[in-house]
This record gives structure tokens, C-alpha cells and sequence, in this order.
């Protein structure tokens, strides 16, 4: 048995939702000892109960706050990259795929604490076939080239996800079945709070940081791929992937930042790894299998405070990174190029005025230090807690 899938889970509150996912696991007869799981948490946090809830479920995994994922970088010799992943951040979901690329994993998942699995799926088997599948599938294409991922009943709930560029809406859409046979990705959708935006918050009357409009899996129909040349958000709450991506799928640093951006780490991770996909003849399979999102409430307001600093980038930044790296012929070299994009731009003025736009200078900085640092980790052994095959 080989140990080569790597379960990533963001935890402050809800660690639990790991046993329910343990439990679809075993009820599906899908093989736990396939997984470990990495659960990256905060100091203040008790570690000490969530590695014995691993123990309980009969999970391998580690537990990782900020002094112990310090001590990670130190062993591993990637101390000066530690300031990559933010500090309080959802996008410490990069810690993660840093353990993964020293650890030789195959395959990884994100799975966000405030989800549990819808049970008539087959969590990780459904997810596992969706990187393996090859074959037809529909292909969503727009006018705006963007596709919104809940588009399949957007005429009774008029929703778009968090992301979604505001100047993209009121696209035009359009199917057709395409061939696909190199799937590097697989995003499940969630039933119960979509994931939205602050502004669409607001504008669907809700002041708890979720919505008045619920989602059920009636408002999703079969899957789908998104076609070359168009965009689709990303969200990490429900998400499998292969383990070539990652040099292309850095969660960008949010939050900690000088312009207090946040809130688009898994959107515009999405946008770059989309970008590749579409460079190098790969797909991002969307749909089933869904998670039901049990969203905390929070202040509406606080979220918009995250979000403001970056709305405008976020009109642009697909733009941006639209022609980087045709040439191109790995993950790692089309996420260079969009890395030299941004960097390199001048923001500061002429047609790239943005408001916080030396933010996107920062993220292209970051993205090709991110690149230095998977070549520091290659440099070294696979440490212990690797891929294993057990007799």
C-alpha cells in the first residue's frame, strides 16, 4: 500500500470535520491508509487534541502551528522563505503544499474546516477519479472569457462566487462536449452558504458573512470543464490535485501584507494555475463531489475590509497574465513567466494605475521566490514522513 495522498486541512475551530471525512472514507470502503493528513493551525490552538483525534480516527498525519512549521523550515534548510506563507492566513494552505514537495507526495487535497461531505458521495474516490478521467465532458466557454461555476442555476439564484470579476457578469454562455485526458485538478462545489464575495453578501441581505440564498445539489447538474482561454475561480474548501501543479499553485500572501489584501489566495492561485493548464494541454474538472459549507457567521464587514484593498486588482490580474509563458513547457516555467509579468510591471502609473497596485509587484516577488524555494526543498532528501509503501 502506498501512503501518497496528503490531506491538507487550515484548522482554528472545526478540526473535527477530519472524523466525518474519515468516516465517508470507510463507509465508501476507500482506503485510509492511502491518506495523511496535515492539519496547519495557530499557536493559541490545542494541537495536543488534534493530533489525538488523529490518533482516534487512525489517521497518520502531523500537527503544524506556527513554532513547530518554524522548526519545519529550519530542518529543511528554507528558513529565510518562511515570511511565503502568511501569518494568520487561510493561505498558510501553502505550508501544505511545501510538506507535500519535500514529502514526494502524488496527489494532495484541500479541505477547509467548516465543511463536511455530502454522504451519497465517495469523498476522496470521487475525487481521485476525477484526476483520472479522460474521456467527454461539458465544456463552459462565455463571452467575457470567464465561467461562473455555480452558472448551472444562475437563473433562479443569480449568484456569482467570490472572485468572479464584477465586469465579467451578465456573460453569455456556451456549451459543447470536449475531449479531456490530462485532468490536474479536481474542484468539488458545496450545497448549503456559497461561497461569495462581501459585496454579493450584502447585496443578498445577509450581515453575517454568509447569505440568504442556500444552495442544495439540485442547483448543480453534470460536471464540467472550463475551455481553453477561459477563467474559472478556484476555491481550496473542496479540492484535489496532482502534485506537478504545485510549483504553479503557490496560495498567493494574503493578509499579512503592507496593502492588507486578502481574501484572493485560492481565487488568483486559480487564475495562474488555470493559465498553465490552459499553456500546457491540461484541465480543471469541476463539479461533483460536493461538500456541504457550514460557513461561521461573521461580520459581512470585516470580510469587505479584507476584500476592498484588492476588488480592483482582482479585475485584472487574469488580464495580466492572459499571454505569460506560451512558450512554455512546465508548470514552473508558465508560473516564471507570469511571476516576471507582474513583477516587472510598473504599477505606479499609465495604463496599469491600479488602486494597491504595487501589491501585484509584491505577489510576482513572492511567486518567483516560491519557485526558489521548491528548488531549495528538492535539493533535499524526502524526509521521513514521505510516501511510504507498506508490505
Amino acid at each position: 500500500m502506498t501512503r501518497d495522498i496528503c490531506v491538507v486541512v487550515p484548522t482554528i475551530r472545526e478540526y473535527e470535520c477530519v472524523r466525518a471525512y474519515a468516516e465517508n472514507a470507510r463507509e465508501h470502503g476507500f482506503d485510509t491508509d492511502k491518506l495523511h493528513v496535515v492539519l496547519v493551525t495557530e499557536d493559541f490552538c490545542d494541537t495536543e487534541a488534534m493530533a489525538a483525534m488523529l490518533d482516534e480516527e487512525g489517521l497518520s498525519g502531523e500537527v503544524f502551528d506556527g513554532a513547530t512549521r518554524e522548526e519545519w523550515y529550519s530542518r529543511h534548510g528554507v528558513e529565510e522563505y518562511g515570511h511565503l506563507v502568511p501569518a494568520a492566513s487561510h493561505a498558510q494552505t501553502s505550508f501544505g503544499l511545501l510538506y507535500m514537495w519535500a514529502g514526494d507526495y502524488e496527489y494532495g487535497f484541500f479541505i477547509d474546516d467548516d465543511t463536511l461531505p455530502e454522504p451519497e458521495y465517495d469523498f476522496f474516490g470521487r475525487h481521485m477519479e476525477n484526476l483520472a478521467f479522460e474521456g467527454e465532458i461539458i465544456g463552459v466557454a462565455s463571452d467575457e472569457h470567464w465561467v461562473n461555476v455555480l452558472y448551472q442555476n444562475v437563473d433562479d439564484h443569480d449568484l456569482y462566487p467570490r472572485g468572479y470579476p464584477y465586469s465579467a457578469m451578465d456573460e453569455t454562455v456556451d456549451t459543447r462536449q470536449v475531449n479531456v485526458d490530462d485532468v490536474v485538478a479536481s474542484q468539488g462545489l458545496w450545497t448549503n452558504v456559497p461561497d461569495l464575495d462581501a459585496v454579493r453578501i450584502l447585496m443578498d441581505g445577509d450581515l453575517q458573512g454568509q447569505a440568504q440564498t442556500r444552495l442544495d445539489a439540485d442547483d448543480f447538474g453534470e460536471d464540467f470543464v472550463a475551455r481553453e482561454g477561459h477563467y474559472l475561480t478556484v476555491c481550496s474548501m473542496n479540492l484535489a490535485f496532482r502534485r506537478e501543479v504545485i510549483p504553479a499553485f503557490y496560495q498567493l500572501p494574503m493578509d499579512d501584507n503592507p496593502w492588507d489584501v486578502g481574501r484572493f489566495d485560492d481565487i488568483w492561485s486559480g487564475v495562474f494555475l488555470k493559465r498553465a493548464c490552459d499553456v500546457l494541454g491540461k484541465q480543471i474538472y469541476n463539479g461533483a463531489p460536493l461538500c456541504e459549507h457550514n460557513k461561521a457567521p461573521r461580520s459581512t464587514f470585516g470580510d469587505l475590509n479584507n476584500e476592498v484593498p484588492g476588488l480592483e486588482l482582482n479585475e485584472h490580474v487574469w488580464e495580466l497574465v492572459d499571454d505569460a509563458g506560451s512558450d512554455a513547457d512546465t508548470f514552473a516555467g508558465v508560473f516564471e513567466a507570469m511571476a516576471r509579468e507582474l513583477a516587472e510591471t510598473d504599477f505606479e502609473g499609465g495604463a496599469y494605475d491600479y488602486e494597491n497596485g504595487d501589491f501585484l509587484t509584491y505577489v510576482g516577488e513572492h511567486m518567483l521566490e516560491w519557485l526558489d524555494c521548491l528548488d531549495a526543498l528538492e535539493a533535499e532528501a524526502p524526509e521521513a514522513s514521505a510516501a511510504t509503501t507498506d508490505d
